[in-house]
């Protein structure tokens, strides 16, 4: 038999009931560990205000402690014709204790319920991400350094334009994650506010306790007002997915620029085999796919927040049910980047690198342009009377390149400034303060 929180006096037509739940079921499962745990902070908070007294408060929570428990570990089903998993929550008390269990939806309502668990997810997920990406900008800061001497071109246009090296090139995306995770932290604060208590959007007659489930659940702040918070829903997943876009805009540009490099006509990587595909035809061929594959899904990624615009643009405040299809894009997404972060941090540091000859190319001779100007402006020469000189130089076919280079300020070939650059991301790193709510979830699931 069908199990719904809202289940009433008659029967829903299953092609409808199999519509509305779509795939809900299959989410929900990643929402069950902070489903249980909005619930424990919920049942506490009864209890302390005196809506749920001391017997009942203490069977729920060693029941729903146990729940979590099995959770934790994915051993975790919503049953056939259960909606989704708050119903299988409270369905499994309700089982295991009877009328206690009929007690935990005081206060709340699924509204509520499920803003809690996704605030609590996306924490979650966030501080993942937040992990992988300083990895990888951390591994990418040392193969700037191990690398920092290895000359390669620098292009602008796709032509041919000033000196550049591996290290400026790593260093380069090292620095631009510490940009993308400083709009992270941003979107941190605002899943970092609690809406339990919210119910329908509209509050509660009950005497609930906001600031206390605040407390429990380890969130820096409540949304306070009860309409706002149930506003969040939507709001918050296209923060998100401005964050999610930003570091998939970085590394799809390093995918690209591996693809691009790795390439015969450019050379200067050289994946290893065992990291490459072949041709069914080319015997020589040795594919970037991983890379490609990289470049592909982060540009579909860069597309999220305009999902997301799009499911929610014309919907007036209140909870509406197209908010559910928010999980649908959502919830790949952040597997599709934690899986980009990975494996670009697996296949980088394998990667060879392969320095240029440059001054002796005939390829490259004219990067060596701008170094030939500042010479003559170092000499005394006004710098559009030595860009003149130097140009019908190249034009004539006498132009000499210069084979030292002098690069000595921050962020140049001759000083790459990555110890700043950590100082940068250990600094973003530090205001991130999970800690505090991991000891507020650890406290609240075993006591």
């Amino acid at each position: 038999m069908a199990t719904k929180l809202w289940e009433k006096d008659y029967d829903l037509d299953q092609r409808i009931a199999d519509f509305t739940v779509g795939r809900d079921r299959e989410l929900d499962l990643e929402l069950a560990p902070f489903d249980i745990l909005g619930s424990l902070a919920h049942i506490s908070m009864l209890h302390e205000v005196g809506l749920l007294d001391e017997g009942a408060h203490r069977r729920c929570q060693a029941e729903l402690r146990e729940l979590y428990q099995r959770a934790s570990k994915g051993d975790f089903l919503i049953e056939e014709g259960v909606e989704d998993v708050h119903s299988q929550v409270e369905l499994m008390l309700t089982r295991a204790l009877g009328d206690d269990g009929k007690k935990i939806h005081s206060g709340r309502s699924r509204n509520d319920q499920v803003l809690v668990d996704l605030r609590l997810y996306f924490r979650h997920r966030i501080k993942n991400i937040v992990a992988q990406t300083e990895a990888l900008s951390n591994s990418l800061l040392e193969l700037s350094d191990t690398h920092a001497e290895k000359l390669i071109p620098g292009y602008t246009h796709l032509q041919v334009a000033m000196v550049s090296s591996f290290g400026l090139w790593f260093g380069a995306y090292a620095e631009a994650f510490v940009d993308d995770l400083k709009l992270w932290r941003g979107v941190y604060d605002i899943v970092d506010q609690n809406p339990l208590g919210s119910a329908a959007g509209y509050g509660s007659s009950f005497p609930l306790d906001r600031d206390r489930t605040t407390e429990l659940l380890g969130f820096s702040a409540p949304v306070v007002n009860v309409v706002a918070a149930q506003m969040g829903r939507g709001k918050t997943e296209l923060h998100l997915a401005y964050a999610i876009a930003g570091i998939a805009q970085t590394l799809g540009k390093m995918a690209m620029d591996v693809c691009l490099y790795s390439s015969q006509n450019f050379g200067f990587l050289q994946l290893p085999p065992e990291l490459t595909t072949g041709s069914s035809i080319m015997p020589h061929k040795k594919n970037p796919d991983v890379f490609e594959l990289l470049r592909g899904r982060c540009n579909l990624l860069q597309s999220l927040p305009a999902q997301m615009s799009q499911l929610t643009t014309n919907l007036p405040s209140g909870y509406h049910r197209d908010f559910q299809l928010l999980k649908e894009a959502i919830f790949p997404a952040l597997d599709q980047l934690e899986d980009g972060l990975a494996i670009a941090s697996y296949a980088l540091p394998r990667t060879r690198v392969h320095a240029q000859k440059l001054p002796t190319d005939p390829r490259y001779v004219y990067l060596y342009s701008v170094e030939a100007v500042n010479e003559l402006v170092l000499q005394g020469v006004p710098f559009r009377d030595a860009y003149t000189k130097v140009g019908r130089d190249i034009e004539a076919g006498t132009f000499v390149p210069p084979t030292e280079l002098k690069h000595t300020h921050l962020g140049s070939l001759g000083n790459l400034g990555n110890d700043r650059i950590r100082e940068k991301l250990a600094g973003v790193i530090k205001t991130f303060n999970f800690a505090r709510a991991d000891a507020a979830l650890t406290q609240l699931a075993n006591g």
